[in-house]
């Protein structure tokens, strides 16, 4: 029998990241809202204050912009502050031997 999956994104840890990531490539929050084609930038600062998360399609685009995986922006709670990409490896080991 499986256990249940148990971790959950950290809404606040990401959204400091996406404003790390953001801030360090140079990027204003009007510029990446023009990018993503929002008419405003209340969805970035909603993001960055960690109220709510990108869509997928979001996500993929950000990281694009920023030359970053989706896993290397998004945190995961058990992580602590560490990306999701950190636990990637672990996940999808359980993941390719829970098919089998």
């Amino acid at each position: 029998m499986l256990n249940m999956y148990t971790e959950t994104v950290d809404l606040i840890a990401t959204g400091k990241r996406i404003e790390t990531l953001r801030k360090s490539r140079g990027y204003s929050v009007v510029e990446i809202a023009q990018y993503m084609g929002f008419t405003g930038p209340q969805a970035v600062y909603k993001w960055q204050k960690g109220l709510c998360l990108p869509d997928v399609v979001n996500l993929i685009a950000l990281g694009r912009l920023f030359g970053v995986t989706v896993e290397d922006m998004v945190v995961m709670d058990e992580a602590g502050d560490e990306p999701a990409s950190s636990i990637y490896g672990i996940a999808k080991q359980w993941f390719d031997v829970s098919i089998i």
